[in-house]
């Protein structure tokens, strides 16, 4: 499972829940009381399979998780719990198994730019807003009361879309769209109405009564409002358990729908007895949201819905934080939340040999489409292992996290090493006396380290714990600026790593990593804005303040235009260096065919391709000989310029397209190279 840590504490802060949401009756047990009351659930640990191998059976689970293929089984530890496990041979690349999630939603930022339905990417020619809500957007121009006549007289109208011919049509026919007004000739342009209908008509079993709650949420928030502020929708997570709870009343807790649900794990007992704790906050928030959005007062109305307790309420809210997916493009690019059940079953390793992602399926009605994708070598009765967080953080930071979403501790082989193994490169430094070697980053708890080769001392160990301690700090201020102000946070990131580099940490050690992949996106970013001619805001920030200046100094056009096309050519070589350096980092930590790694590969080779804003003159020596050895990342003729630049380009690209055919995460690589094949 994704981590979901991230964005339970946005939500936090940025979700408005009604005040009348909140008006709980007296007599009603609240859900801290829920949380206080529940008996304490036992330690649990993720282990490797072999451990297991003593207490594992099999387990049946006779009409539920019927998407699950043979070639994988359910079984359980006494460890562990429930999980999959192969049994056949899978390599890396293999497609273990496909599903289409119970339910998703997109979060707020993505709503007006991505369709409700198919999560589908498009703009106000493609995707049109539901007329009702005027909040989720299609790809379908349709009213919503049209879609709820054709949802319910779909089989008296659908004769001409597929050729069969119904007295009916004709009827309808010469009917009006009831929300529209406008005339619907169905015989003309059947499949133009097909094409209409498709995404808004597969959501509107759920967007029924999601829309009506939408509504009633906007009206009640801007009653209470005297801010002028505008009123946000929902968060995902709200909205997303709202579907939840829509479908199980429609369906009933006896549908396997719902049983499947209900079989994923609640760590309601495991929740702290602490009522100002962070997780028992976010429960409570979320609770006290579904229930306001539904239009509720109190969690005893949920009874129509399955929910008979407020221990109830909470375990919903426990499956749903603990089992959630973040739903994202082919980029990686968050973009909502989902729930899969069968998907759930898969434990955790820090070293997964296994990866979630969500390509773009061919067909709509299979979409958001999850896949389970195997990033290694996998034997028959080997169990299958996924991430549930960022793999890339230290070993106490991935505890953490886990510890506080997940409720358990990692035992995997990265989390509790075997005498011997190699250094972890998360947490390493070079070797003071430059051998190659690496040495285990100094601690609070325990400075003393040496290098694992030639057994160096480092000696300034306070130096090294300074720098990491400001680098995080850095980090997370940059985290919290980067949308309000990008600037001061590409200088943090900028300046820290340097320190962190003098300090002699490797490309892949945190949080020199967090922060290089936080520099890169933030000088793409830069470079995107600079490279629209609308965003005039953006000139400051690619031409120094001396160049703007010189306009006014006497100085010509042309050689104003040079100075300006240079500063933008070293702009382009600091986003490739940082590109460089983030893809140098994540190779050090993640295995190879890792989406992640192939995706900032592809983003190196992308920027390596872009046309230079000031190429070298041709009559210039400038790495004309292809067959020369490449500058080295870290020496100042990186990046090479000219002919050698796109020949490092096209190495890249194909480096990345390998990567991405193991994690079967395409990013339009292939439109790169096909440059190269058209020449």
């Amino acid at each position: 499972m994704s981590d979901f840590k991230t964005l339970k504490s946005g939500r936090k802060q940025r979700s408005f829940v009604p005040q009348t949401a909140q008006t709980v009756s007296a007599d009603s047990p609240t859900v801290a009381d829920a949380i206080m009351e529940a008996p304490t659930e036992p330690q649990r640990t993720e282990d490797t399979a072999a451990s297991q191998a003593k207490t594992l059976e099999t387990v049946s689970y006779e009409g539920l998780f019927s998407v699950i293929p043979q070639s994988l089984e359910i079984k359980e530890s006494t460890e562990t719990g429930r999980s999959l496990y192969s049994t056949t041979i899978f390599k890396p690349g293999d497609i273990l198994f496909s599903v289409k999630p119970h339910v998703a939603a997109l979060s707020i930022s993505h709503l007006d730019r991505y369709c409700s339905s198919c999560f589908g990417e498009g703009d106000s020619s493609s995707l049109k807003r539901c007329t009702g809500c005027k909040t989720v957007m299609y790809c379908s121009p349709v009213s919503p009361a049209f879609i709820g006549y054709y949802h319910d007289h779909r089989f008296e109208i659908a004769g001409p879309l597929f050729g069969v011919f119904s007295e009916h049509v004709y009827q309808f026919s010469e009917r009006t769209d009831p929300g529209q007004g406008d005339s619907l000739n169905l015989w003309s342009k059947p499949n133009l109405l097909w094409s209409m209908i498709e995404c808004q008509q597969r959501d509107w079993s759920l967007h029924k009564n999601e829309c009506t709650a939408l509504q009633q949420w906007f009206k009640a928030a801007s009653a209470e409002r005297s801010d002028g502020q505008e009123v946000r929708p929902p968060s995902d997570a709200i909205r997303c358990l709202g579907r939840i709870l829509w479908k199980r009343q429609k369906l009933g807790a006896s549908h396997t729908w719902s049983k499947e649900f209900d079989n994923m794990q609640s760590h309601r007992s495991s929740l702290s007895k602490d009522a100002g704790s962070f997780n028992s906050e976010v429960h409570t928030h979320l609770a006290h949201g579904v229930v306001g959005y539904l239009g509720l007062t109190s969690p005893e109305q949920l009874e129509p819905y399955g929910i008979h307790s407020a221990a109830d309420l909470v375990d919903l809210v426990s499956r749903f934080t603990t089992n959630t997916f973040t739903v994202t493009t082919p980029t990686l690019s968050p973009l909502g939340a989902c729930v899969a059940p069968s998907v759930a079953l898969i434990n955790h390793s820090c070293d997964p040999n296994a990866v979630i992602v969500f390509p773009r399926a061919e067909s709509k009605d299979v979409e958001p489409l999850l896949q389970v994708i195997a990033l290694k070598h996998i034997q028959p009765g080997e169990e299958i292992l996924t991430s549930y967080i960022d793999t890339t953080l230290p070993r106490e930071l991935r505890q953490q996290s886990l510890k506080e979403t997940y409720h358990f501790t990692c035992r995997c082989p990265v989390c509790a090493p075997v005498p011997g193994a190699p250094v972890d490169m998360r947490e390493a430094m070079w070797c003071p006396k430059k051998c190659g070697g690496l040495c285990v980053l100094p601690t609070e708890q325990d400075s003393f380290t040496r290098c694992a080769k030639c057994g160096a001392v480092v000696k300034d160990t306070d130096a090294v714990l300074d720098a990491l301690r400001i680098g995080q700090e850095a980090l997370e201020k940059a985290e919290r600026v980067q949308d309000s102000d990008p600037k001061k946070a590409l200088q943090l990131t900028e300046n820290l790593g340097q320190i962190l580099i003098s300090a002699g940490l490797v490309p892949g050690a945190h949080p020199l990593l967090a922060l290089t992949r936080l520099q890169t996106s933030l000088l793409i970013s830069k470079l995107s804005s600079a490279a629209d001619p609308d965003v005039d805001m953006e000139v400051e920030e690619v031409f120094s303040p001396q160049v703007q200046q010189d306009v006014g100094a006497g100085q010509t056009p042309a050689s104003v235009a040079a100075e300006a096309q240079k500063e933008k050519q070293n702009a382009l070589d600091d986003a490739i260096r940082a590109a460089t350096r983030a893809k140098t980092g994540l190779s050090q930590v993640l295995v190879y065919g890792h989406p992640v790694r192939g995706v900032a590969a592809a983003e190196l080779g992308k920027l390596l391709a872009v046309d230079e804003p000031a190429p070298p003159q041709p009559n210039l020596d400038v790495n004309d000989n292809l067959n020369a050895p490449m500058p080295p990342p870290n020496s100042p003729a990186y990046p090479p310029r000219g002919p050698k630049r796109l020949k490092l380009a096209l190495e890249v690209l194909v480096e990345a397209w390998k990567e991405l055919v193991v994690g079967d995460a395409i990013v339009g690589v292939e439109k790169e190279l096909g440059v190269w094949r058209e020449g």
